[in-house]
């Protein structure tokens, strides 16, 4: 995702450069100070880590990173389901919290079907992730082609 915005804000930000070229160079960037850094880290600290995780006190910090670590990519998920299976979602403040809220009468029937179908081949059917994906992306890029 971050490569993404990355790359649609390199798109934007360069006068006399063609779109893609300023995009993939923003794109490369990104990727080269998003993982760089953090397998740096991970080279330094791997001949510690089993000394690391033996100790009682980090523990229970590792324990709370886990935590946080899933609770980022669950809010995710659903943050990018409610986007895709809705056309509208409008963001509601309740109290310090916001929250996402779709209208109901605009779920996109075709994302949701792709949605249920996946998640059979996945759970069901036990499908490859990549099967899986490259099928969902053939549909989708068929059913745009259809709806012109």
């Amino acid at each position: 995702m971050l490569q993404f915005v990355g790359f649609l804000a390199g798109a934007r930000a360069f006068d006399g450069v063609p779109p893609m070229i300023g995009g993939a160079l923003v794109a490369l960037m990104t990727l080269w100070c998003t993982f760089v850094p953090s397998f740096m880290w991970i080279f330094a600290l791997a001949p510690q880590l089993d000394r690391l995780t033996r100790q009682p006190r980090l523990q229970g910090a590792l324990a709370g990173v886990t935590a946080a670590v899933v609770g980022v990519v669950l809010n995710l998920s659903v943050w990018f389901a409610l986007h895709v299976l809705f056309r509208h979602v409008e963001t509601v403040s309740a109290g310090p919290f916001r929250l996402a809220v779709p209208e109901w009468t605009s779920l996109d029937m075709a994302a949701a079907l792709m949605m249920l179908a996946a998640a059979l081949a996945l759970l069901r059917f036990k499908a490859g992730m990549l099967v899986t994906l490259g099928a969902g992306a053939a549909v989708g890029l068929g059913l745009r082609v259809l709806a012109g």
